[in-house]
């Protein structure tokens, strides 16, 4: 059974999530609280998680407003991406024979054949998108390493606030995908001479278009 902490955070992520919240609006903390039935303590410390998550930013003596991206929340994102995700698709290419590997790819085959459904029909980015992280997640979870998976999780909702902006534009879903593809096939054979690099050039592409963007 969750907390009233862990209540109060997820209940408040959902409502930001599902665009309950409005971008031009300043939030007052006891009001909300009370509106939701929530008491403050667990409240504030909900408010409090989901700033450090980039949720949101609180205004001294006023309350709290939804999280505006900035360029440096771009380049800090894709800066802890880029040096997360290289690193464990290079691990993962050193041990491509394994059968630990082999079930990921089998996974990731998966995921491919959803991603590649979604672009051959609805086109949908909010379903692309969670694909699109469903693969992203499982080659940082492929470690075992809890610091990554915490470090990774804290910039989910930046990374797929930015992933859905750029999958916005022309031709963006289908780039995606290819280079998902790169990713597992040169995963899959054991490719540790251009897998950095081809690892490094999906996290530069959005990174470029996002920074354009704001």
């Amino acid at each position: 059974m969750m907390t009233l902490n862990e209540q109060a955070y997820e209940h408040l992520k959902k409502m930001i999530t599902e665009d309950q919240l409005s971008y031009q609006e300043i939030y007052s903390e006891t009001k909300l609280a009370k509106e939701l039935g929530i008491s403050r303590t667990p409240f504030r410390d909900a408010i409090h998680r989901l700033v450090q998550e980039g949720y949101i930013d609180i205004i001294p003596s006023k309350g709290f407003r939804l999280h505006q991206l900035t360029k440096q929340d771009v380049t800090e994102t894709f800066q802890v991406r880029s040096a997360l995700e290289t690193y464990c698709t290079m691990e993962i290419t050193r041990t491509h024979t394994s059968r630990k590997a082999k079930r990921l790819f089998r996974e990731l085959r998966f995921n491919m054949e959803e991603m590649k459904e979604i672009l051959d029909t609805t086109q949908s980015i909010r379903d692309f998108c969670t694909y699109d992280f469903q693969f992203h997640v499982a080659v940082v979870r492929y470690l075992e390493n809890q610091q990554f998976s915490a470090i990774f999780d804290t910039f989910m909702y930046r990374m797929q606030r930015l992933a859905q902006m750029s999958l916005s534009h022309p031709g963006r879903m289908e780039d995606t995908y290819n280079e998902h593809l790169a990713i597992l096939e040169a995963m899959e054979a054991g490719d540790t001479a251009h897998i950095y690099d081809i690892t490094l050039h999906h996290m530069d592409v959005p990174r470029g278009i996002n920074l354009e963007d704001l």
